[in-house]
């Protein structure tokens, strides 16, 4: 089996090989008196990573959180909550159900659910309809679509319960489309290096004191992970020319201090259009070469005020968020 960004290969578009970049993601946080989701060791990680067709790769831990770097995309556990992105043809929300199999229905606190616009839809094994009224057996939820159809957009479902986060509990994704420059050129040439990426990347200065665990596919593609303290950043890049895509996260205030990681990646990367997804922040981005098309403010009912906003470097119509009936 061929392999490339995070993945199997799956398609091939103009006889480039296709994969698909964009992720699912899941958050769920646990009560206290639930058993600490440390505790519950690697093997129950890699039996629910299984179970959307992901494979632990490796990874890395400190006192805060064990940090796993998956076949498609990546793991973070926290003694009572987790985060889990999947990518490709991946079935995230099988891995769902299974972890909340486990626990009753009064230990589990939060769950936020979330699909990015894909580039080949029709090749995912599921939509986010179905993984919702899967998901719907389960819980009960709420769900939103932000952005319209025929641009970028996220969907988001989460469950509607009374949630109140911690002050600092903040996310930041920044989503990245067709990169273009040199070092996008490099990460779509043959022989690449872990060690030339981060240098091009600039972690040292981004992410100063974080511990890296990283891997670089073939023929090409690569995949971040990086900890300090309970602070936490991942990259996915998928470079094909055609559908190249690369996300960036992490839960580091964004202001003031670290304000700048979004728009020094911008810069790297040259993306002719990016998202920006934040949970209970306000990112603060210096785009000279895009324009703000978009602009979502978000209140949802567990608690978090998600915020999207869209970059294009060429005109387009404004979008809109609406509620998913």
């Amino acid at each position: 089996m061929l392999f490339t960004a995070k993945g199997a290969v799956n398609w091939r578009v103009k006889d480039l090989m296709f994969f698909e970049g964009s992720e699912k993601k899941v958050e769920v946080v646990v009560a206290e008196n639930a058993p600490s989701l440390r505790s519950l060791g690697q093997p129950f990680w890699e039996k629910m990573v299984a179970t959307c067709n992901a494979t632990i790769l490796s990874n890395i831990s400190n006192d805060k959180c064990d940090a796993y770097l998956l076949s498609e995309s990546s793991l973070f556990v926290w003694e009572h909550h987790f985060v889990m992105l999947t990518c490709g043809t991946t079935t995230l929300v099988e891995s769902v159900k299974t972890f909340m199999d486990i626990f009753e229905k009064d230990q589990i606190l939060s769950v936020i659910f979330q699909r990015k616009n894909e580039y080949q839809s029709h090749l995912q094994k599921s939509s986010f309809a179905e993984d919702i009224s899967s998901l719907q057996k389960r819980m009960s939820g709420v769900a939103y679509q932000l952005g319209n159809l025929d641009t970028h957009h996220n969907y988001i479902y989460h469950l509607d319960k009374p949630y109140v986060p911690d002050d600092n509990d903040y996310t930041y994704e920044l989503l990245m489309y067709h990169i273009q420059g040199p070092v996008a050129n490099y990460l779509r040439s043959e022989g690449q290096d872990a060690q030339t990426i981060r240098t091009l990347m600039n972690f040292e200065d981004i992410l100063p004191g974080f511990e890296i665990n990283d891997f670089v596919f073939e023929p090409f593609g690569y995949s971040m992970n990086a900890l300090k303290d309970g602070f936490y950043a991942t990259m996915h890049i998928t470079p094909q020319e055609e559908s190249s895509y690369v996300s960036f996260e992490t839960n580091l205030d964004l202001t003031p201090t670290n304000c700048e990681i979004f728009n020094k990646l911008i810069s790297i990367l040259q993306p002719s259009s990016f998202d920006i997804i934040s949970f209970n922040g306000i990112p603060n981005v210096d785009a000279k070469n895009h324009l703000l098309m978009n602009q979502i403010e978000e209140p949802l009912s567990c608690g978090y005020t998600m915020r999207f906003y869209e970059y294009m470097q060429t005109q387009e119509n404004p979008l809109r968020a609406h509620k998913l009936k």
